[in-house]
């Protein structure tokens, strides 16, 4: 058989293992306590005219 040649019992065999999922007893999810923040960063306003500006070249 030549490289690339189309191989059925192969795709077969993918199509299984992928088809196949592993459920370990461990594989509980965990539950996150924290807190998270976000920086805003600049205004609308501001990031507009900072876009003005590279677009123009400056």
């Amino acid at each position: 058989m030549s490289m690339g040649a189309y191989d059925e019992d192969e795709h077969e065999r993918r199509e299984r293992k992928n088809n196949t999922v592993d459920v370990s007893e461990d594989d509980d999810r965990t539950t996150y306590h924290g807190s998270v923040e976000y920086d805003s960063g600049d205004s609308a306003e501001a990031l507009l005219d900072k876009f003005e500006e590279i677009k123009s070249g400056k």
